[in-house]
């Protein structure tokens, strides 16, 4: 009898399941209030693990504007958009979206890349960068990281944010408090 391969994900669906289950009940339902919102977000319930990831996240411009959303691909290998892309409406700094460890700041196929470590499975990608941090430095949530630059495969003047959790994309918007709600609709 054949014996399948190993699998290649990293990723627990029961984690990301209650990583977004705890952000709906947690995020602030108006679009408008996830954007606007940079502090004064409530602390998580005690012992609640999952929302203790996402309590501390801040969109890495701002202002902006989206100019494309996050496009899960059918499977791992699939194409997709693993991301968002951020117009900046400002002066183009490029914030750390979380707390964190610089894990790679250098050029990958001519472009400015930024990668923090977050700790608890969590990584965010910032690119194109003009990077002022090296890799190593501890950020935290906030911090300047560079400014946006040219290249990449985002809009001109625009920033890609991504999030892996062990090692999967996932929306960033999860983490923003970003998720819209759902609303029925009559069907007939």
């Amino acid at each position: 009898m054949p014996t399948s391969a190993p699998s290649l994900r990293r990723r627990s669906p029961d984690r990301i399941s209650a990583l977004v289950i705890a952000v709906c009940l947690l995020a602030d339902p108006s679009p408008a209030g996830a954007l606007a919102s940079d502090a004064g977000d409530p602390a998580p319930p005690a012992g609640s693990g999952a929302v203790s990831l996402v309590r501390d996240w801040r969109w890495p411009v701002h202002p902006f504007r989206l100019v494309r959303p996050f496009v899960a691909p059918a499977h791992e290998y699939g194409p997709g958009h693993r991301g968002v892309d951020l117009m900046p409406m400002g002066d183009g700094v490029v914030q750390a979206p979380a707390a964190g460890v610089v894990a790679f700041s250098g050029q990958v196929a001519g472009r400015g890349v930024i990668t923090v470590d977050h700790g608890d499975g969590l990584v965010s990608t910032l690119e194109p960068v003009d990077a002022v941090v090296a890799a190593g430095t501890p950020v935290d949530a906030a911090a300047t990281l560079g400014t946006v630059a040219a290249g990449g495969h985002s809009a001109p003047g625009a920033v890609h944010f991504g999030v892996r959790l062990d090692g999967a994309y996932i929306n960033p918007l999860v983490l923003l408090g970003g998720v819209p709600r759902a609303v029925l609709l009559p069907c007939c």
